[in-house]
């Protein structure tokens, strides 16, 4: 379905579940290329702005928290932009949607729109969105911040677990923004012109946009490797105390279950064998303490307790 909003002599048109028909009726009546027409049936498209003499045809990706709010995963924002029109196309990000929807409701009010011009209109789409996406990353940076603090929490299996989803997180926001910098790129250099006049500030201020996002996303990716490091030495160094702990206790029975071994065997030649009473025991008793201590002592004196 084809849902259209006028602004003037500009048009948008958001199609969210496009068909065939719908398609069709795109390319006969704006002559679209096949190809962008055949990108727009499928998904996981990469990025790209291919451009014709009348319209330019953008695939972009930014980031979009799943239901729960956990794992990241990858939104396509599909738009054919030309002289008077916007067209959006596909299960776009939701704040692509939200903004048609609030655009309707606003034309249903007949209240005035503040753009005029196709360029305009991409630039408060373009900015909306990105706007959404640095507080998406300020909420990993603010998860970066929580595990930090957690790192000598004694609760390893949640801060492995926070651990792994934010570097999982994080590798997809690299994913998503690095092959596209060089592609906004193109809109401060003059690559991209466009039909509206005096744009290259704004242009320019989606570059700058895109710049911190980038920026933050390699600061956040160095910051989970440092973070995930320090929590690997920590569990390291609490298993190296376990087993200081554990050979020190063995290394003091070791001693001691060999005196009890051997007296167990019953020999008669051994010290305090052949003596009846507890003479024996307190003897055999006070040998294994003296033992002890002095291992203990001499463990103390090397530092190793």
């Amino acid at each position: 379905m084809i849902e259209t909003i006028k602004i003037g002599t500009l048009k948008w048109h958001h199609v969210l579940n496009p068909t065939e028909e719908n398609l069709q009726y795109l390319k006969e009546k704006y002559y679209f290329h096949p190809l962008d027409i055949e990108d727009c049936k499928t998904v996981n498209q990469r990025s790209k702005i291919d451009s014709y003499d009348d319209y330019y045809f953008l695939i972009l990706h930014f980031p979009s928290f799943d239901k729960n709010g956990t794992f990241l995963h990858t939104k396509e924002v599909k738009i054919f932009w030309g002289e008077d029109y916007i067209i959006t196309i596909g299960q776009s990000h939701w704040v692509v949607s939200k903004m048609f929807q609030e655009a309707k409701e606003q034309k249903a009010r007949n209240e005035e729109f503040e753009v005029g011009t196709s360029d305009a209109l991409l630039y408060r789409i373009l900015e909306k969105v990105m706007t959404e996406s640095l507080m998406l990353l300020r909420r990993i940076g603010s998860e970066l911040d929580f595990i930090s603090q957690e790192l000598f929490n004694k609760k390893a299996e949640k801060t492995i677990e926070q651990i792994s989803v934010t570097r999982k997180n994080i590798i997809l926001l690299n994913t998503i923004f690095k092959p596209q910098l060089r592609l906004f790129h193109k809109f401060e250099t003059g690559l991209i012109e466009g039909f509206a006049e005096n744009m290259e500030d704004y242009w320019g201020n989606i570059l700058d946009y895109y710049q911190r996002m980038w920026d933050m996303t390699e600061d956040y990716e160095e910051l989970i490797e440092g973070l995930s490091k320090t929590f690997d030495s920590l569990q390291a160094n609490k298993i190296n105390e376990i087993m200081k702990v554990l050979t020190m206790v063995s290394s003091i029975l070791l001693p001691l279950t060999f005196i009890t071994g051997l007296y167990g065997m019953n020999l008669k030649w051994l010290p305090f064998a052949s003596e009846e009473g507890s003479n024996a025991f307190w003897a055999v008793m006070i040998a294994m303490v003296v033992i002890a201590g002095t291992m203990v002592l001499y463990f103390k004196r090397r530092r190793w307790m």
